[in-house]
């Protein structure tokens, strides 16, 4: 419920104010004094109370119950109509001959005042493969070296440094257990994603995992000849997202906002190389200790484990 507001008392106030008359025997005077307000308002409550019960000590709506300037409803109808055709309010205007103000009046009561997208958005596809190292989601998420505290920390966006360069998160994350490999890398063109793949599959080799499929997007480092002779000798069959899709890697695209927000824009680092020194301990929490929604607040290791069971 929506109190009024400079409304004095709430409901559960004016409750106790007919009780404390009705019930107590408190005079009215001595009730209006002790709750701040005028005896008239101590009638009206006492009124509506006996007229309505609890749900008359609600506040009423302040929508006049005439309204003789209000839009006809077939006018009305009209606007409603237009809009669906995605017109603009001063088209509409022009259109049913009325104000732009009354117009846009009447696309707010009936919540279009915001044109509708052109189409729906899609539904959220949820899908986990059956076991590790069914797919591997590859990504890589490019960060400005520091020469000093950046504006991600301070705020301060005129006192960024540039041309110093930029440094390369390369990431693999496997889709059923969310076990995470990572890189700090100085490019990322085909050389050194090429050198990422052939380390992270035998990183997760190591665990237990033989990698079947690696997911990435339609970067140039993954169309090269170089990346695909590497799939080919590693026994890796190669996927791409569609172009412009980048929620198709979703579980990459999501690591690396936890990554960022956890590991890379979490300190103030004074140097790149403290940045980098802090990578590998948060990457052991990550992939150990560190509770994941979509696995029951279990730690992404706990599936690997489960698997070699």
């Amino acid at each position: 419920m929506k109190l009024h507001r400079n409304a004095r008392t709430t409901p559960k106030a004016r409750a106790l104010i007919v009780q404390r008359v009705d019930d107590h025997g408190w005079s009215v005077e001595e009730t209006a004094k002790a709750f701040g307000v005028s005896r008239r308002t101590v009638y009206k409550w006492r009124a509506r109370y006996r007229a309505h019960g609890l749900n008359g000590l609600d506040d009423r709506s302040s929508v006049p119950r005439r309204s003789p300037r209000r839009t006809a409803a077939d006018r009305e109808a009209r606007i409603v109509q237009l809009r669906g055709t995605r017109l603009t309010g001063q088209a509409i205007a022009q259109r049913v001959r009325v104000p732009r103000a009354t117009v846009g009046a009447v696309l707010r009561r009936h919540g279009l005042g915001r044109l509708p997208a052109v189409t729906p958005p899609e539904p959220v596809r949820r899908y986990e493969r059956a076991r590790p190292g069914e797919l591997l989601h590859v990504d890589i998420k490019s960060l400005g070296r520091i020469g000093q505290v950046g504006h991600r920390i301070h705020g301060d966006r005129r006192t960024r440094i540039r041309g110093i360069g930029w440094e390369h998160v390369h990431v693999c994350v496997d889709d059923r257990s969310r076990v995470a490999y990572v890189e700090l890398l100085p490019t990322l063109g085909y050389p050194d994603a090429v050198g990422f793949l052939e380390r992270a599959v035998a990183w997760f080799a190591a665990h237990g995992v033989r990698a079947e499929q690696v997911l990435t997007d339609n970067g140039s480092a993954y169309l090269s000849h170089a990346w695909r002779a590497a799939c080919a000798r590693l026994g890796v069959r190669h996927k791409r997202t569609r172009p412009y899709r980048p929620r198709t890697n979703g579980k990459a695209e999501r690591f690396i906002q936890t990554l960022l927000r956890e590991w890379a824009y979490r300190r103030a680092y004074a140097t790149s190389a403290r940045r980098r020194r802090a990578l590998a301990p948060w990457l052991r929490f990550y992939n150990a200790k560190r509770p994941h929604t979509a696995l029951n607040y279990r730690a992404p290791i706990t599936r690997l484990q489960e698997a070699a069971a």
